[in-house]
């Protein structure tokens, strides 16, 4: 049975057993969950106004800071009738591929940045997982401001 999140005004299922870490401080608000393996997915919360790409191309900058042969390639893509922008990122880690990707969006509640990573030894299948996992959040954010 999936563990469920419910605080900061999110609501997500994700894996129980994987490991929740989150902040609700003045700096920020963001929930991490970490894989057995070391992949992670996480999801942070900035105000309304905060300009989603520009959250994006932030992410994509502390990435190449941290790796220099990082790949990079813009994504736009629909998740639970929610239009999201970002990038999918390829690089080496420890002689190791590994493959990430950030997606932020907007609602009227506020600006979320959505970002998740993996060695590619198992992004292909833990990749179904972040995307149930991004479901799960999107579904819940978005439904209260349909009806």
């Amino acid at each position: 049975m999936p563990a469920e999140f419910n605080k900061l005004g999110l609501s997500f299922q994700y894996p129980e057993n994987w490991q929740l870490d989150h902040e609700d401080a003045a700096s920020g608000q963001s929930v991490t969950v970490y894989s057995p393996g070391g992949a992670f997915w996480s999801v942070s919360i900035d105000p309304h106004a905060s300009d989603p790409i520009k959250l994006a191309r932030a992410a994509v900058g502390a990435m190449q800071e941290e790796y220099s042969e990082l790949e990079v390639t813009e994504v736009c893509e629909t998740i639970a009738g929610v239009g999201m922008t970002g990038f999918d990122l390829n690089f080496y880690y420890l002689d190791l591929t590994s493959t990430a990707a950030v997606r932020c969006f907007r609602t009227e509640r506020a600006t979320y940045t959505i970002f998740y990573q993996s060695e590619d030894r198992e992004f292909e299948q833990i990749e179904k997982v972040f995307r149930a996992m991004s479901t799960s959040v999107l579904r819940n954010l978005v439904a209260p401001e349909i009806h």
